[in-house]
């Protein structure tokens, strides 16, 4: 196992250039490999360093937030199921906030971009957008990157602690009110 990390190590080295492109192409092909974003950040931390590792992970989370946003509108199908999916976990008159969606980017099973779909719900603009997106990943590329090598050794127990400590701080930082429209709330009995 330490061979194979070490000759991972010297090809980062060796790639100069071409291995942070490639480490920024992999965040945004992980999602079609069905690669969790956890995993790569942490790789990012271990092949990097802290520091450069939390900024290409940024970068790629950014690329592959933005193309969330371009591509969810062409695909109805899609839109009309992460829709759907928000309403059954989130409730359907609830908002998830960005102080929520970075701390629900930390719990690894939660899905990516279902907390990105509800950015795009909470501001339709592709500026405000960004923005949230921003500053709910930099949380998620930080942890993973700087934390990556000490998560291994967590216990079941300490990861337990963990995620409970997460799920709560996500009920606290929740929006505190629900908009409901007029016709929502008075609908009329149509089967």
């Amino acid at each position: 196992m330490d061979e194979s990390l070490s000759i991972l190590f010297i090809l980062v080295k060796a790639g100069g250039i071409l291995a942070p492109i490639a480490f920024i192409l992999f965040h945004i092909l992980r999602q079609f490999l069905f690669i969790p974003v956890t995993l790569v950040c942490m790789t990012g931390g271990i092949l990097f360093g802290s520091v450069l590792g939390t900024i290409y992970s940024l970068i790629g989370l950014m690329i592959s937030s933005v193309c969330f946003y371009f591509v969810v509108g062409k695909l109805p199908k899609t839109h009309e199921k992460l829709s759907y999916l928000k309403k059954k976990w989130f409730g359907e008159y609830r908002n998830i906030t960005v102080a929520q969606t970075a701390i629900l980017r930390l719990i690894p099973f939660i899905h990516y971009h279902l907390l990105n779909f509800c950015l795009i719900e909470k501001k339709h603009e592709f500026k405000a957008y960004v923005k949230n997106c921003f500053f709910s990943n930099l949380p998620l590329a930080f942890f993973f990157s700087v934390f990556g090598q000490f998560i291994r050794g967590f216990t079941p127990t300490i990861i337990a602690i963990i995620l409970f400590s997460l799920m709560i701080l996500a009920y606290l930082f929740r929006e505190k009110a629900s908009i409901i429209k007029w016709r929502e709330f008075f609908k009329t009995g149509q089967a």
